[in-house]
């Protein structure tokens, strides 16, 4: 039989329950408490009418709220690109393949050391309060690396996205009808068995919106459900292919038109926002205000990958987000717990209501706005996941 804990003294918690609390869209209840049983949560109130239990713990008057949902991540790759970075940010010419690099250094390495680096990018996360992620192959574009890499990533969660389409393999360059061909074909036959999702980067220098359109509808017909890296770098065709296919993401969303903002607002497709990427390229933020206000349902995740946005942490993108983006406090950390959820179409996490996994995060601090108020702080100071406390 599994025991039971309460955590008391809970000076703010965040519950993503509207019904509860003051109720906002956070559900924020002051002086609260969570009981757990298992692994999931059995009830959430005010720390005064806490049922008993076989375990007491006292939060000390701090915040508590979701473990995070990293709903995009790439975090099976070999080598790093610390000379590509070091270049931009310096202002020098690099000439080196991008992508093409980490292709080459993820072929080039073994399962194990794929393997240790995901582990390690994955307790890096989890020190940082991130209970749920997704991550994407897309480093090894032929069928045998894509593989691999999704049977790794699929032993350390169960959203593991197949992103085959993320450049065309350099070896059919010339060629990407061909290797279209591959990714539909062979490789989709190959990696359909580990994956939840399928992916494809739209975008000029990857694949076009036909391109893409072929990818994910194949993906489809292998029971593999559609996510989108969407205009990223320019405008383009992604974000309505994405609501054309019920996507449950369209990710990076940097570049909208009007119509794309329209049909994401009256879509169940969530717009993914990835500030890390911004911030690592200096290039233009995302508008988060702009989506927000037109009742578009918001995102935040990390992109965590070694070329365009190496960071984990979630409390890092929550503050790029409301100092650059236009989001508050409170609508940031609802996008990087329930807003990834929703980017997961899970119900099950995001949350801390009866029913929902007991992945909670424990602040070193009274209020969730300390995540911006505090920029760059190691503020999380207890993760429990699965009813675990793991940190």
């Amino acid at each position: 039989m599994s025991s039971s804990t309460v955590i008391t003294n809970i000076a703010a918690l965040v519950t993503n329950d509207p019904s509860l609390g003051d109720h906002s869209p956070l559900g924020l209840v002051r002086d609260a408490a969570v009981a757990v049983e298992g692994d999931r949560v059995v009830w959430t109130g005010e720390s005064s009418k806490a049922p008993a239990t076989d375990n007491r713990v006292d939060a000390g008057g701090r915040a508590v709220l979701p473990g995070f949902v990293d709903s995009h991540s790439h975090l099976l790759f070999g080598g790093d690109r610390t000379e590509e970075f070091n270049a931009r940010m310096s202002g020098r010419p690099y000439s080196a393949g991008g992508i093409r690099t980490t292709v080459a250094a993820t072929r080039a390495a073994s399962d194990a050391e794929l393997e240790a680096g995901l582990v390690r990018y994955l307790a890096e996360a989890l020190r940082q309060g991130t209970t749920t992620f997704e991550t994407k192959s897309g480093y090894g574009l032929t069928t045998a690396d894509e593989s691999r890499a999704l049977r790794v990533a699929a032993r350390h969660t169960d959203e593991v996205t197949f992103l085959g389409a993320h450049i065309v393999a350099p070896e059919l360059a010339d060629d990407p009808a061909a290797y279209v061909g591959l990714v539909t074909g062979e490789m989709l036959d190959a990696c359909a068995p580990h994956a939840r999702w399928i992916d494809v980067f739209c975008e000029q220098g990857a694949f076009d919106g036909d391109q893409a359109r072929a990818i994910l509808t194949a993906g489809k017909a292998r029971g593999l459900h559609p996510r989108i890296h969407a205009n990223q770098l320019s405008q383009g065709p992604g974000v309505r292919l994405a609501v054309e296919l019920d996507a449950a993401s369209a990710d990076h969303c940097t570049h909208l038109t009007d119509a794309d903002v329209d049909a994401l607002a009256n879509s169940g497709t969530v717009a993914t926002l990835l500030p890390g990427a911004e911030f690592s390229t200096r290039a233009p933020w995302p508008d988060a205000r702009r989506l927000l206000d037109a009742g578009a349902t918001v995102a935040l995740s990390t992109d965590c990958n070694p070329g365009s946005s190496f960071t984990s942490s979630v409390p890092f993108c929550i503050a790029l987000a409301v100092r650059d983006m236009g989001m508050t406090p409170d609508e940031a950390v609802w996008s990087a717990t329930a807003g990834g959820a929703a980017a997961l179409r899970r119900d099950d996490v995001g949350r801390l209501t009866p029913g929902a996994y007991a992945d909670l995060t424990l602040l070193d601090a009274p209020s969730h706005v300390h995540l911006a108020y505090r920029p760059g702080v190691p503020l999380v100071a207890g993760v429990w996941r699965r009813g675990v406390r793991v940190h």
